[in-house]
């Protein structure tokens, strides 16, 4: 499988390393198999539109070949995300790199973005009535920009229509799993995997944290959200909610669904989900301690809302990301307190 990766001034190095190194390993196991006569399962060349040096995030410079027309798949990585309007916004400078993204598309090559690639992809039409995912914290910023992109904030990877868009940064292995598991033999791929101790993640849900996401001026729903951010673990109750904003419940829910596109229990139900996961990431309260501070009283109910949103059980989510639980000891998550 021919793979151009298109580099340019200011991408990230490390996705295109991470995807260029997982193929290598898969060329080295599958000949192993295979043995030492076989041809390669990948042939990855980084290009750039005039071939040469380029200097990634960062100041690494990166050596290309010259951009080839013919390839089997483009990859394009992302952005420097330092610069949040600078991934967002217009991408005057790489208007060279968007045209050759349409070109080679529209030639019948299947296209790949890593992270806030996305918004080159978008940029450049691939992306207008299809479904895509990007980094989850500049998912709601592809969203405002290319209206007519149906994104998925907390799919790992999507691929529709000969177009495969990936979360965050590190997705670049899960990019290059997706290619082994295509072109190698079950075996060969799953001894990539344990050797390169990388497993399937289908969602970045667990990873999410709203307070780092970019913020729109203030409106009414930022008001709406506000109250029901300091009434968490109040029973929701809409007709209350409506009357302290002196607006109908039809309004109220016409209103946050316009500017969010979420209702205003969504809502409260992430923002609780959002408490639940700090006090996981950071406390030892007990399972139903943390149901009771943010609204539920049945630990069962709250444990299958958690995991149907973040992916996994609150038990998982603790294991995985409170650093001050010792790997094997007892699970800290207790029913009674």
């Amino acid at each position: 499988m021919k793979i151009n990766i298109l580099a340019f001034d200011g991408c990230m190095g490390m996705e295109i390393f991470g995807l260029c190194d997982t193929l290598l390993l898969a060329n080295r196991v599958a000949r192993a198999v295979r043995g030492a006569k076989s041809e390669p399962l990948f042939d990855v060349r980084v290009t750039s539109l005039a071939g040469g040096s380029v200097n990634a995030a960062g100041g690494l410079a990166i050596g290309t070949r010259k951009f080839r027309a013919s390839a089997d798949m483009l990859v394009v990585p992302g952005m420097d995300i330092g610069d949040r309007d600078g991934c967002t916004r217009p991408h005057t400078r790489l208007a060279g790199e968007v045209a050759a993204i349409g070109r080679a598309f529209a030639r019948g090559a299947p296209v790949a973005s890593m992270c806030v690639g996305a918004f080159l992809l978008a940029e450049a039409g691939l992306l207008d009535g299809r479904r895509a995912t990007t980094s989850w914290m500049f998912a709601p910023d592809l969203a405002r920009r290319f209206p007519q992109v149906r994104v998925d904030p907390e799919a790992m990877l999507v691929e529709d229509g000969g177009v495969i868009t990936t979360g965050s940064f590190s997705s670049a292995f899960d990019l290059a799993m997706l290619l082994v598991r295509r072109v190698a033999a079950p075996k060969e791929a799953r001894a990539v995997a344990r050797m390169a101790l990388l497993t399937a993640r289908g969602s970045q849900a667990a990873w999410v944290d709203t307070a780092m996401l970019a913020r729109p001026p203030a409106q009414f729903s930022d008001h709406v959200q506000s109250w029901l951010s300091e009434r968490v673990a109040e029973p929701f109750d809409l007709a209350v909610l409506a009357a302290a904003f002196h607006v109908s419940e039809r309004t109220m829910l016409r209103r946050l669904k316009a500017e969010t596109g979420q209702t205003p229990l969504g809502y409260l139900q992430g923002e609780r989900i959002n408490i639940a996961k700090r006090l996981l990431e950071s406390g030892t309260l007990s399972l139903a301690q943390i149901t009771e501070r943010v609204g539920y009283l049945d630990v069962a109910t709250f444990s299958a809302l958690f995991k149907r949103l973040v992916g996994q059980s609150p038990a998982q989510f603790r294991r995985a990301f409170n650093y001050g639980v010792r790997s094997g000891g007892p699970d800290p998550i207790r029913v009674s307190s």
